[in-house]
């Protein structure tokens, strides 16, 4: 079985499905942005903000389900700013539970494998009782960052697959 790929930001034109959720959802005060860079890829910036009781900075796909049963990890080409992020995903948009893995940048490119088996389920925060992922479909992809401090922060991202 090869890979899925589920985005490359340097061969795709079309970044609709993409969109930024801040903690301003809640009353936060958190801002991004996501842009294009002169190589294509993807680079989600921003500063959050502690204030009103925010504390998050985060960007969203949402997609037709696919079928990911027989991939076991998430392999996501990036380059970050030396900050830990999350990464997210969704087996069906209407569940609760986003199951959430966290990962460190280095500051240089970097492949970040995520073991789809290790991702646990989480809801506003908190961890769930539940099973890690064991889904055979995805429909939501996302990244977060959240780091109960404030911050700027720079995530480059040049493609989302799955082997």
């Amino acid at each position: 079985m090869g890979s899925l790929l589920l985005f490359d930001f340097s061969s795709s034109s079309d970044w609709a499905g993409w969109e930024i959720e801040n903690d301003v959802v809640m009353g936060g005060k958190s801002t991004s942005k996501l842009t294009r860079n002169e190589a294509g890829n993807a680079v989600f910036t921003g500063d959050v903000s502690l204030k009103n009781n925010g504390g998050f900075a985060s960007m969203q796909y949402h997609f037709a389900p696919k079928n990911v049963g027989g991939y076991d990890k998430a392999c996501i080409r990036l380059k970050g700013d030396g900050k830990d992020y999350q990464f997210r995903i969704k087996s069906n948009l209407q569940e609760r539970a986003s199951y959430i893995y966290n990962f460190e940048t280095s500051g240089e490119w970097q492949t970040i494998e995520i073991p789809l088996n290790k991702m646990e389920p989480t809801f506003r925060g908190n961890k769930l009782d539940l099973p890690n992922f064991n889904a055979d479909k995805i429909q939501e992809i996302r990244f977060l960052i959240g780091n109960g401090k404030a911050e700027n922060f720079r995530l480059e991202i040049d493609k989302i697959e799955l082997q």
